[in-house]
């Protein structure tokens, strides 16, 4: 018997998603596993996400080598050390009510020969995979944003590599702060949930940490940057999620409109704040907006060890017919979550538990 397994990664790039990949195919492809499992695998990797489940002719040759790929271990040896995707992914939304392909994405499955198709993605991309399953397709979700926002899970593919880009960045800022005695506000990613920026601003030790579940007063920020300045403070540094915005105030938008699934780009509060921290003060302030080169970079020790579990796991779950369910972990331990359940909460910064709201920034415990 024998298990034909496709895989893509839909949605934003991050390190880990090829560690992920290359545990899945290692796993898959393991013959001394394949008595255990009654079937030996076989992985067909899919091109630039959905797109690629939409684009592919699967019955012309030239396409199908455009489209897919071949997984075996020899090829993904060593993809696990690299960022970014090596299948290539786009943000394409395939289910758009006004041109809906899911009925050709099926076929397109059918006509591949695929058992099973491994979705690495985030909410989108997730739920897609999850529309596609109640229509008939066996789908398996692993988790992948370095937002940290899917529930079901404690840890998303990409995000510890995500923390460490901000940490060293802003440890790089600090020098001309200092230098030149200015304030910097450093503009990270977190559409609705403020992990990377609380725990960004943790690690790096920065003076005030703005997120998304917790509206802040522009008037406090520049009190707390006053008090640190007379304090004798040569710097301070304001880390904001781009998801973050003032008391009474809609998020700040960028001018290019939405992207496929209806989501406005967000972008440009870091630059809000800049402004009126030097508009209300004598203080010199720069304002930095990492973007994406938060999803750049070599994955770390600990999404490389996650890529690995993740993508064994959804092997298992495709040996155990587990479909309709996304891998997470919990506790430490790895779990399945129905893919509904994910998708119909976020996981968001515990205010009361996690964020003083007082002086904006991580809550510090006293036990």
């Amino acid at each position: 018997m024998k298990t034909t397994v496709g895989v893509l990664s839909a949605g934003g790039d991050c390190p880990g998603i090829n560690s992920t990949i290359h545990w899945l195919v290692y796993s898959a492809l393991d013959k001394d596993l394949a008595p255990l499992r009654g079937t030996m695998f076989q992985v067909m990797g899919i091109m630039d996400g959905w797109k690629g489940l939409i684009e592919v002719k699967p019955e012309k040759k030239a396409s199908l080598n455009r489209w897919t790929m071949n997984l075996n271990m020899e090829l993904v040896r060593t993809w696990d050390r690299y960022g970014g995707t090596r299948l290539g992914t786009s943000r394409i939304n395939p289910l758009d009510p006004k041109n809906d392909k899911s009925d050709l994405i099926i076929d397109n499955c059918k006509k591949l020969g695929l058992d099973a198709l491994v979705v690495i993605g985030g909410s989108d991309g997730l739920g897609t995979a999850y529309r596609l399953y109640k229509q008939g397709l066996k789908v398996v979700g692993i988790p992948k944003t370095i937002d940290r926002d899917l529930y079901g899970t404690d840890y998303t593919i990409g995000f510890d590599s995500a923390v460490n880009i901000i940490t060293e960045d802003i440890d790089r800022l600090r020098i001309t702060a200092g230098s030149h005695s200015r304030i910097f506000v450093v503009e990270c990613m977190g559409r609705r949930a403020g992990w990377l920026a609380l725990e960004g601003g943790e690690a790096s030790g920065v003076a005030i940490t703005l997120i998304p579940e917790h509206d802040f007063v522009m008037d406090r920020v520049i009190e707390l940057l006053s008090m640190r300045r007379k304090a004798g403070q040569r710097y301070s540094i304001v880390l904001v999620a781009e998801g973050a915005k003032p008391r009474g105030m809609e998020p700040v938008q960028e001018r290019r409109g939405r992207d496929g699934f209806g989501h406005y780009y967000l972008g440009g509060i870091g630059g809000f704040v800049a402004e009126e921290i030097e508009k209300n003060t004598s203080m010199e302030v720069r304002y930095v907006a990492l973007r994406h080169l938060q999803r750049g970079g070599a994955p770390t020790a600990y999404d490389r060890r996650m890529g690995r579990k993740f993508g064994v796991a959804s092997v298992d779950m495709i040996v155990n017919e587990d479909f309709g369910r996304m891998v997470g972990i919990k506790q430490n331990e790895i779990i399945s979550t129905p893919l509904k359940m994910v998708l119909d909460k976020l996981h968001l910064v515990d205010v009361e538990k996690f964020y003083n709201t007082k002086n904006y920034k991580s809550l510090d415990l006293i036990i």
